[in-house]
């Protein structure tokens, strides 16, 4: 494991305290940028991600509170440390609300500094430790990857339903994870064990979907040269995986049907009838009870799919799971590809937030692994990204943030104070810490609320 050197960047208009700031932090051990200017400050921080910001308050152009809030709506997890002098107290506690990490002083106390520093970053470090701990939880079952509401919902269904023999109806977007998610009630059900055979139905025309499903005799037909076994043998005692199971014709509906009723098939071109035991997990991106309702699906048979039912939520409904999807996705194609990506600019991954994933966590993919293979630097930036996503941003600069009710920020802060102390147990001193925000401050916010 390579240890990372911390990129801190300096913000002032001293230019000679810039300077000499810079040759004490170099001396400490860090990586260190200058920006003379708060515009400035912005820029960098949207293409690098920094893992500290040391930044004056009053300087020219844009002043420090102004450059933290801007770098802070682009990346809210980086640490900020502002710098002021005594007479400008206040403007350190409002840095402080605006989601300042602590402030210092001038003329600065260099002790205090190296301190202050060491734990802002160490506090950064425990919060991504902690993020890849609560990941590597909440990644079971099978790899999936997710810790939104919606998705700790679907990981908490597929506990249920798992170790019953239940059929099992998987609907949801193109793209979603419908198989991942089939794959994930299999490898927690008994059947664990035993083999998991997968289907596409819209591959196969009807003749060829019958004969792949129930095997056919030697002859049944021009090209059977010899007896084969159909994928519900192969699944005997697992489970058997229709995908798109919506795409299939009304005949083979009825023949599906029989077969789930009796547990019996008979292979094309024999009348002997076979006994199997299966456990069948179905996925389906169309409406089957419309489907039903206009007379393209059975009803007997959708009831009979229909037994349990897990809804995939799509990857727009859920955007708090990009980042660590993102990242997985990263890992992946950069060992695939033998190269040392390092990760994502901020402004990035603020692109890959805002869009809204029509194809879901397969369009996801997509844009990481082209995004990784079109690389020639360390950080994957906007220009690597599909056109499309550049271009949505651009015809949506607000997102979906304009047909959402705007709640007040005290609502939102006080939301967010309850879930750090519930997250933390009750604990002020970590729950001030996973806001980013002092221990007093956080005790000052609470007799508000």
């Amino acid at each position: 494991m390579t240890t990372h050197k911390a990129h801190i960047l300096v913000v002032d208009d001293d230019l000679s305290h810039c300077t000499i700031i810079q040759a004490l932090m170099k001396g400490w051990g860090y990586d260190v940028s200058l920006a003379h200017n708060g515009r400035a400050a912005v820029e960098q921080a949207k293409e690098i991600p920094f893992d500290l910001i040391v930044t004056d308050v009053r300087m020219s152009e844009m002043d420090g509170l102004e450059a933290l809030k801007t770098i802070k709506a682009y990346n809210p997890a980086i640490p900020i440390l502002i710098m002021t002098a005594y007479s400008n107290v206040e403007s350190a506690v409002d840095a402080i609300k605006s989601g300042a990490y602590d402030y210092l002083t001038k003329p600065l106390d260099f002790d205090m500094l190296q301190l202050t520093i060491a734990r802002a970053l160490e506090h950064t470090h425990l919060k991504t430790e902690n993020e890849q701990l609560k990941q590597q939880l909440t990644a079971a079952p099978q790899n999936m990857i997710g810790r939104s509401p919606q998705m700790r919902r679907l990981m908490d269904m597929i506990a249920m339903i798992a170790p019953s023999d239940a059929t099992v109806l998987i609907c949801g977007e193109s793209g979603t994870g419908k198989e991942l998610i089939a794959r994930s009630v299999h490898a927690n059900s008994s059947r664990r064990d035993q083999p998991m055979v997968i289907v596409n139905c819209a591959a196969l025309s009807e003749s060829l979907l019958e004969s792949e499903l129930f095997g056919h005799e030697k002859g049944a037909f021009t090209g059977a040269d010899k007896r084969r076994e159909g994928r519900f043998m192969e699944a005997d005692k697992g489970t058997l995986f229709l995908d798109e199971i919506g795409e299939i014709s009304l005949l083979m509906q009825a023949k599906l049907l029989r077969a789930i009723q009796e547990r019996e098939i008979q292979r094309v071109g024999s009348n002997h009838t076979l006994t199997v035991d299966v456990r069948l997990i179905a996925a389906t991106n169309r409406d089957l009870l419309a489907d039903v309702e206009s007379g393209k699906f059975r009803q007997d048979l959708y009831y009979r799919l229909n037994v349990m039912t897990i809804d995939t939520p799509a990857l727009r409904e859920r955007s708090e799971d990009i980042p660590p999807l993102v990242m997985h996705f990263l890992e992946k194609y950069a060992t695939r590809n033998r190269k040392a990506v390092k990760g994502f600019t901020p402004q990035a991954m603020n692109l890959l937030l805002k869009y809204n994933w029509p194809g879901n966590v397969r369009e996801l993919e997509n844009a990481v692994e082209r995004a990784v293979i079109l690389l020639t630097g360390d950080f994957i930036s906007e220009k690597e990204l599909p056109l499309c996503i550049n271009q949505f941003a651009q015809d949506n600069p607000h997102g979906d943030q304009a047909d959402q009710a705007i709640q007040p920020l005290e609502q939102i802060e006080k939301q967010a104070i309850l879930t750090a102390l519930e997250k933390t147990g009750g604990n002020k001193t970590e729950a001030a810490k996973q806001l980013g925000i002092t221990r007093k401050t956080l005790l000052a916010k609470l007799q508000k609320t």
